[in-house]
């Protein structure tokens, strides 16, 4: 089940945050308020996820592994709206 998750995520990030949030806690103790978690739903989904799992599993103080993880999602993030506009344009 775990690895059925983390395919969806990558694959549609919206949807597994929308399902996380509906179905579990996962989101919750993180974030102080609702603007956070919606700017991440709306512009970097997988840093979002990924930022909340490192948070969650570290108790707050991030590691060096753990920004390695969060680049990674950012530079996903990044490329997959940026791939669409390279795509629309040839």
């Amino acid at each position: 089940m775990p690895c059925l998750l983390a395919l969806l995520a990558l694959a549609f990030p919206r949807v597994a945050i929308v399902l996380l949030w509906l179905f579990s806690n996962f989101f919750t103790g993180v974030y102080q308020g609702v603007i956070i978690p919606v700017i991440g739903f709306l512009v970097l989904p997988l840093t979002l996820i990924v930022y909340t799992y490192v948070t969650k599993t570290s108790g707050g103080h991030l590691t060096t592994t753990q920004f390695i993880f969060i680049f990674i999602a950012v530079v996903v993030d990044l490329g997959l709206v940026g791939g669409g506009a390279y795509r629309r344009k040839g």
